[in-house]
């Protein structure tokens, strides 16, 4: 009998949108060893300037947030969180240079009351120079998501609390939200690898549709997301 993939498909069945502040956030799940190290060591610790903290995207049932309407002040409704944290990586194939994407969702991304979009994901990729380092120096490169662009600091440019690189969450008006470096050490949300994730939870994550906010970690994107972070 097919009894496993008949329970996966049931949990498919029974995901769905609820509000952004009924899910629950999922426990600590990363790979043992030095893989979920590495996602630990180099987890950027995130400021949030204005706008939204961000929230789980989705509960160990499947269920998504729905997100909230860019009505009333910018961070209305969406200020109290413990939030969550996504990460995927990618070693090239011809060195060990690897790259950790980490992925935050908000609820809404407005600039100011009425503008913007309900949804949002923002995200930094960490180049590293080898995946079996957890030292500082191993950090290669810091690039924030910024408007469909991934620009790239190095060297001086980017700042270090032990290893987590500081990171902002800001909207310079008029433009909507977006990441960036800053020397202000921020917090650490609850950290989830996208390849511990059941697929009963993976699954619908990456098909909901989050209007215009591109979700990274997705396949289709994944790949070329890092190739457009270059330095």
């Amino acid at each position: 009998m097919m009894i496993l993939p008949l329970l996966a498909a049931l949990g498919l069945a029974h995901a769905a949108s609820i509000d952004h502040d009924k899910v629950r956030p999922l426990p600590q799940t990363i790979p043992e060893g030095a893989q979920g190290e590495l996602y630990l060591a180099y987890q950027p610790r995130l400021n949030v300037v204005n706008g939204c903290v961000p929230y789980p995207a989705v509960d160990a049932e499947g269920n998504t947030g729905a997100g909230l309407k860019p009505t009333g002040p910018t961070n209305s409704s969406c200020t109290t969180s413990e939030g969550q944290i996504y990460v995927r990586s990618r070693t090239d194939e011809d060195s060990t240079r690897t790259a950790l994407m980490y992925a935050w969702y908000f609820p809404k991304d407005a600039a100011s009351p009425g503008s913007g979009h309900r949804h949002d994901w923002e995200g930094t990729i960490v180049w590293v120079s080898s995946p079996t380092s957890t030292a500082p120096e191993n950090v290669e490169a810091v690039c924030p998501s910024a408007h469909g662009r991934w620009p790239c600091s190095t060297g001086d440019e980017f700042s270090l609390d032990g290893s987590h690189p500081l990171i902002e969450y800001v909207s310079r008006w008029p433009m909507n939200h977006q990441m960036d470096v800053t020397q202000e050490v921020g917090v650490l949300q609850p950290l989830v690898a996208w390849e511990s994730l059941d697929e009963g939870v993976r699954t619908p994550l990456a098909e909901t549709d989050f209007g215009s906010a591109h979700l990274s970690l997705r396949d289709g994107n994944f790949a070329e997301d890092l190739d457009s972070a270059t330095y």
